[in-house]
């Protein structure tokens, strides 16, 4: 069972400004006492082609924790624009928070990022280099998705730790075969790239490069527990 749920993620500033910092407010609930500190990152997909194109915007830690409910705002700054392929700064992709205990990542919450112009002629007729201060980023609060990762929190006698890498995946908003609809932006965003493909890819290669999770094609395991509630925000989950 893991000992650290997040409760609630509320983004704030948003939409806003590509070059204005990404701030989220974090809600968490530690069932007991952590001794180590808890590694929290952002990381910005720059493109769904390559993680090579990753950027962690920022890794804070927080602990040692004690047991009950906490809540802070963790700030980053907007991902440097040099380090994004040219084609992959406009339209939709996908920011993830990230939480690690010792060393081990035990939950990830990505949001759909779409950035675009807000001026409508600008949108007709976008100029042929970005004018980056003029983008709008606009975070998709409401499609959340939750990859859970069992990880050991103890360590047994003889220093063996208690138990295997496992993972989850909890989804807020999705339609009955757990596939996440693309957001309804706009038909010149989704016609580019459907951000469930982009979400996707970059997922499996994060997943395949964690190593042997439930199934042995290292994709995703075949039973995957989806969760549904009228607040969708709430990632609390029993």
């Amino acid at each position: 069972m893991a000992l650290v749920n997040i409760c609630d993620v509320t983004v704030l500033n948003n939409p806003t400004s590509f070059l204005k910092p990404f701030q989220f407010e974090i809600t968490f609930e530690c069932l007991e006492d952590l001794p180590e500190d808890l590694e929290w990152r952002i990381i910005y997909v720059g493109s769904a082609e390559s993680m090579d194109h990753d950027q962690v915007l920022d890794t804070i830690l927080v602990g040692p924790v004690p047991g009950g409910k906490h809540m802070f705002v963790f700030e980053a700054d907007p991902p440097d624009v040099r380090k994004i392929p040219v084609d992959d700064i406009m339209g939709v992709t996908v920011v993830l928070l990230t939480c690690s205990y010792r060393s081990k990542e035990f939950i990830r919450v990505g949001y759909y990022v779409n950035n675009e112009y807000d001026d409508p002629e600008l949108k007709e007729n976008p100029p042929a280099e970005i004018q980056f201060q003029k983008l709008t980023r606009n975070i998709l609060s409401s499609e959340v998705r939750v990859t859970r990762f069992t990880i050991p929190w103890h360590d047994t006698k003889g220093g063996e730790e208690d138990g295997e890498e496992k993972m989850e995946e909890d989804v807020a908003g999705t339609s009955e075969t757990g596939i996440m609809p693309a957001p309804k932006i706009s038909d010149e965003i989704q016609a580019r790239i459907t951000a469930d493909l982009a979400y996707e890819r970059a997922e499996r290669e994060r997943m395949t490069s964690k190593g042997p999770l439930t199934d042995p094609g290292n994709i995703y395991p075949d039973e995957m527990r989806h969760y549904h509630s009228e607040d969708s925000s709430s990632l609390c989950m029993p």
